[in-house]
């Protein structure tokens, strides 16, 4: 059975506790409801937007946005299908959560309906794998090979260069690798390791063996995301590793680039350059979220100030919020520069929201006004 090679040096570790401070942070802040939904609406789209993208979508954020909203966009029906399919996939393992923390039965598993919750285990299987291609590659490539193992070798080429990157094993041994990495991902000794870690390795082996013609790559991060989501570490759904893994897609593909290349065979690499490179990359995203909470958890001073009337705020106008808890307060040209791709309209109706909903107030005239906080 496959056994991950792995030194836990003090890079993972001081990752590790990055993880862990933001996440106690993230767990207990007091978001209002209205907020929580809405983090959680546009991590989704962020998830779905940078997912893609990172794979040649040219969809711009707001029209991923718009689609999600079930709206209709203007772009190619390959780009507009990838969004769809990916959102898709991102409600089945919503989906597979909910069964989990339900007590109903999952693909595969030997469900026991008498074993008590605490002592249940999520069981991953090569139907949710072969299901997550299949949802992502809907209506993209032929319904002969959505959710299907590849059956032809390939190879990936350097697009620069034009030379071979990588080379993933021949398709005759897809379905062991995968079955055995299936067996140790559900064994004791994979269940005593840290959930970033487990997530970490599923992200790479399942991008290493390539076990699709197509789609590898988002269905590799979308199964990597189940080891955090039902083993604790779901950080309340309002993080979005796909956008930082896009941001920095130069450091990603090098690092699982230079990581292939440590030894021909597969499951006897050393992975921890890896681990180090993805723990790092979660702690970054899961801080960047905490910022974000600790900043907004005083919409319940708010909410207190205004007799339990909830404040429901835009994107843009938490955008606003920050800036001015920042710096102390904000004028027309600093909201421009922080908005720079909306109207000078949206931003008037964004600020005159913040002073209906006393979250700030008006002070000069109207082309010299400084906005800011309401005191609480």
């Amino acid at each position: 059975m496959f056994s991950p090679v792995l030194t836990i040096n003090n890079r993972i570790l001081k990752n590790i506790g990055t993880i862990e401070a933001a996440r106690a942070i993230i767990d207990e802040a007091p978001l209002i409801p209205a907020y929580e939904r809405q983090f959680q609406q546009e991590a989704i789209v962020r998830t779905v937007h940078f997912g893609t993208r990172i794979e040649g979508n040219d969809l711009t954020y707001q029209e991923v946005a718009k689609l999600i909203e079930g709206r209709n966009v203007t772009a190619g029906e390959r780009d507009i299908q990838e969004v769809i399919n990916y959102r898709n996939c991102m409600s089945y393992l919503e989906e597979l959560w909910a069964l989990y923390d339900a007590g109903m039965p999952l693909p595969e598993e030997k469900f026991n309906p008498n074993l008590d919750k605490k002592d249940r285990v999520f069981f991953y299987s090569e139907t949710i794998i072969k299901k997550i291609h299949a949802i992502t590659t809907d209506k993209i490539i032929p319904p002969t090979e959505t959710g299907k193992y590849r059956r032809q070798q390939v190879v990936l080429k350097n697009t620069r260069t034009g030379e071979i990157a990588h080379r993933p094993p021949p398709a005759i041994e897809v379905p062991y690798l995968v079955s055995d990495f299936i067996d140790w991902i559900n064994s004791v000794e994979s269940r005593e390791i840290h959930p970033a870690i487990r997530s970490a390795i599923a992200h790479y082996i399942l991008v290493a063996i390539h076990p699709f013609i197509e789609g590898n790559g988002r269905c590799s991060r979308a199964f990597a995301i189940l080891p955090l989501y039902v083993e604790g570490y779901d950080i309340r759904r309002l993080f979005s590793l796909e956008e930082h893994f896009d941001r920095n897609a130069e450091n990603y593909y090098n690092t699982i680039q230079a990581t292939h290349e440590l030894n021909s065979d597969l499951f006897r690499r050393d992975l921890s350059a890896w681990v180090e490179y993805f723990t790092e990359a979660l702690g970054a995203e899961l801080s960047r979220v905490r910022d974000k909470v600790q900043t907004l958890s005083r919409d319940l001073k708010f909410k207190q100030k205004l007799g339990g009337k909830q404040v429901h705020l835009t994107e843009r106008q938490i955008k606003l919020v920050e800036y001015m808890q920042q710096f102390g307060g904000l004028r027309m040209p600093d909201a421009k520069s922080l908005l720079p791709m909306v109207s000078d309209d949206t931003i008037w109706r964004d600020l005159k929201k913040l002073i209906d909903d006393k979250v700030c107030i008006k002070k000069g005239s109207t082309k010299g006004a400084y906005y800011t906080l309401a005191s609480v």
